[in-house]
């Protein structure tokens, strides 16, 4: 019998027919949509006269393009307020499940879907939005599609695919105090790049990821995109079922015991093969922060910025970020600092966030802005008094959504701001045009939000 992989035994489970020297057709469990990349979608099926194959695996929220104050509606934004009211109209219309910005369980889609029990260990997600890898976190294959692909899924339920190659990256050692998920992250990108993993889905395995909570699985999960890679996965263990079984919307009772029993196989065999094996000791690893302009340009906080002075994309970089090879971005003073996102936007982010606040005031040259994931993470932020915390402080608490994570909202920093971001892309642009980005964890950015600059 040969010896699979995870990935290998959810993918095979999964195919629907395989074409001779081609792709797979691959059954799809869940598909989540927003409002940004699915009219298009729904105006091709009406236009064609296609209806939604099975509407109850579909879940839609609105999150991008929403604004995290002023709730009303319709809302300031004209476009904002036509792609909140298409996708209310098209679910309405297929009968899809639709959390409105009202709704309890609204929130940014890759935070909703694990912490309601949508996403479980052993299915096929897709969602119109690369950060899907994020749902991986849970063992499953959860990867980003185009517009038209949304559009096969939602009318078939099934996607077409070549499987991709298969990666391991095993973290060793132990993870010092103060380094997260998103040092990991950030450390491969720094030391492997930006493309290292193209073509290819990657396993996450090893002590360091068994010892990670599963908000922690989800953040390194989440940046397994910005490797090139189609997405990321972890095997689920014991925390991932607990995880499952304390959603609102999981199986229950012998609905989830039965599920448990299947759950349990997923994992990679013994002997299972990979394509490519990278080993990482998380004990070498300090804080990281990016400095440029792609995920990939990090340092441990306490290094100078490299000199690459012979690669022109580097060169743009340090001039897009005003700075310069050799010096150390400690001291560097900042101006915004954002914690939330897909990446870093669950409660136990905020609770690392206001275990360091208590007591301090952010500087006075700095805005924050607190941005939960979703409601629910909201209420347990109440429940738990750290809004009272985060108020003290001086930061500024928001409502659910992507928020300055991209600049498709209100929330964008001003072009030459610098912003310390729990996100996970530094793109020209990215939160509003001419910001500057610095990537790092929730840890260093609560630090630089109370110092007014960049400090270890």
């Amino acid at each position: 019998m040969k010896c699979k992989t995870l990935f290998d035994k959810i993918w095979d489970n999964h195919i629907v027919k395989t074409i001779e020297n081609g792709p797979e057709i691959i059954f799809i469990d869940r598909e989540y949509i927003h409002e940004v990349t699915s009219p298009t979608a729904f105006e091709t099926l009406r236009n064609r006269n296609i209806k939604v194959l099975m509407p109850n695996r579909i879940t839609a929220v609105c999150d991008h393009n929403v604004p995290t104050h002023n709730r009303k509606r319709p809302v300031d934004d004209p476009l904002s307020e036509k792609q909140l009211s298409t996708l209310e109209k098209n679910c309405k219309d297929f009968n899809i499940d639709f959390y409105n910005l009202e709704h309890e369980y609204n929130g940014i889609v890759h935070v909703i879907g694990p912490e309601l029990g949508l996403t479980r260990p052993g299915m096929t997600i897709v969602c119109g939005d690369s950060h899907t890898s994020t749902h991986g976190a849970l063992g499953c294959i959860a990867f980003g599609i185009g517009t038209s692909e949304v559009e096969n899924v939602t009318a078939s339920q099934c996607l077409l695919q070549y499987k991709p190659l298969q990666m391991n990256i095993i973290v060793e050692g132990k993870l010092k105090d103060g380094v997260t998920s998103k040092d990991l992250a950030l450390y491969i990108l720094a030391k492997y790049g930006t493309d290292f993993g193209t073509k290819h889905f990657i396993e996450f395995s090893g002590p360091v990821i068994s010892e990670m909570s599963i908000e922690a699985r989800m953040t390194l999960c989440n940046m397994s995109i910005e490797m090139g890679a189609r997405g990321g996965i972890i095997a689920p263990d014991i925390k991932t079922f607990e995880y499952v079984k304390n959603t609102p919307l999981s199986p229950k009772d012998k609905d989830f015991e039965d599920a448990l029993s299947y759950w349990k196989t997923l994992y990679t065999d013994k002997d299972a093969k990979f394509d490519k094996t990278i080993k990482i000791n998380a004990s070498e690893i300090i804080p990281m922060i990016t400095f440029g302009t792609n995920p990939g340009m990090g340092i441990p906080i306490t290094e100078q910025i490299p000199d690459k002075t012979d690669d022109k994309k580097f060169v743009r970089a340090l001039r897009y970020m005003n700075f310069k090879a050799g010096e150390t971005l400690i001291g560097k003073k900042i101006d915004y600092v954002f914690i939330g996102s897909c990446t870093n936007g669950r409660i136990e982010d905020f609770r690392i966030c206001a275990q360091i606040l208590k007591g301090k005031k952010i500087a006075e040259n700095v805005t924050v802005w607190i941005v939960p994931g979703s409601f629910s993470v909201l209420k347990q932020i109440k429940n738990e008094g750290l809004d009272k915390i985060f108020k003290d402080s001086g930061a500024e608490m928001r409502l659910p959504g992507c928020s300055a994570c991209l600049g498709m909202n209100a929330d964008k920093i001003p072009e030459g701001k610098y912003c310390v971001s729990t996100s996970n892309r530094n793109f020209e642009g990215r939160q509003g045009s001419g910001s500057r980005t610095l990537l790092a964890s929730v840890y260093t950015a609560t630090a630089c939000a109370i110092a007014g600059k960049v400090v270890y």
